[in-house]
């Protein structure tokens, strides 16, 4: 696990971005795990602004939907994810994936959204935010660390979270289907940004507490090559500042 700590919010959009960027160019980056909130908004601003060919040529997968909101709706993950990526970057619609919430069998449309991924041969980088309570996509705390794609109910804090897109908090689905945390440690590279006070608390659990299923972040700690990129609140309760900005400093030197 890297932990990078930047000076803005926008820096960190940009360091995730450019990261991605990288991949594209180098050929080595054929399929993009994308994820909704407010943390990945920055990254897809920059990429947006450096469209090329190959980055509209990418397959992108998302990490979760809510179950029952049709996709039409402006707050379905498959709306989001067509305003905020697929038209910003120019994606063809067609390699843009998101599990079927209204499907009527749903588990059969968790395992064709994972026969998906893996029909594309696996996400090369998944982007992930955090939750305050320390879920990435929507594995609440008690996930199964080897989870698949599923249905999850939302705990009450997660969905007064998500509130803020909705007119009010009963209009938030409980339900909802999620990549799981064995799906997502299959990515080979992750990068989690967190921006922000608010997640200073998960990123601290997750970076430096115990590996548990009450943090599912904290599974990250088990992935060869995950990338925590944080503002300076967002690591505010790390312990180890100091440390990650001298492993950055003298990673930065080996360049």
């Amino acid at each position: 696990m890297h932990v990078v700590i930047l000076d803005s919010p926008a820096e960190v959009g940009d360091f995730a971005a450019q990261e991605i960027l990288r991949g594209v160019a180098a050929g080595k980056l054929r399929t993009l795990g994308v994820a909704t909130g407010s943390s990945p908004l920055a990254i897809y601003e920059v990429l947006e602004r450096h469209r090329s060919p190959q980055l509209s040529a990418l397959q992108a997968f998302a990490l979760d939907e809510y179950v029952g909101l049709d996709p039409q709706h402006p707050e379905s993950y498959a709306s989001v994810i067509r305003r905020e990526v697929t038209e910003r970057l120019g994606l063809d619609p067609a390699n843009v994936h998101v599990p079927n919430g209204t499907a009527a069998d749903l588990a059969a449309a968790c395992a064709d959204f994972e026969a998906a991924i893996r029909a594309a041969g696996g996400i090369d980088l998944q982007i992930l935010g955090i939750g305050r309570n320390g879920h990435i996509g929507f594995n609440e705390p008690t996930s199964s660390l080897a989870s698949r794609t599923r249905v999850k109910t939302l705990m009450s804090a997660t969905r007064r979270d998500n509130a803020r897109f909705f007119a009010d908090a009963s209009q938030v689905p409980a339900l909802c289907l999620t990549q799981g945390l064995g799906t997502i440690g299959e990515a080979r590279k992750v990068l989690l940004v967190a921006q922000g006070k608010a997640k200073a608390r998960a990123v601290a659990d997750a970076v430096e507490g115990p590996l548990s299923s009450m943090c599912p972040a904290s599974v990250l700690q088990m992935h060869p090559h995950a990338t925590f990129v944080l503002d300076p609140d967002a690591a505010a309760e790390l312990k180890l500042q100091d440390y990650y900005r001298e492993v950055r400093s003298g990673m930065d030197t080996l360049r």
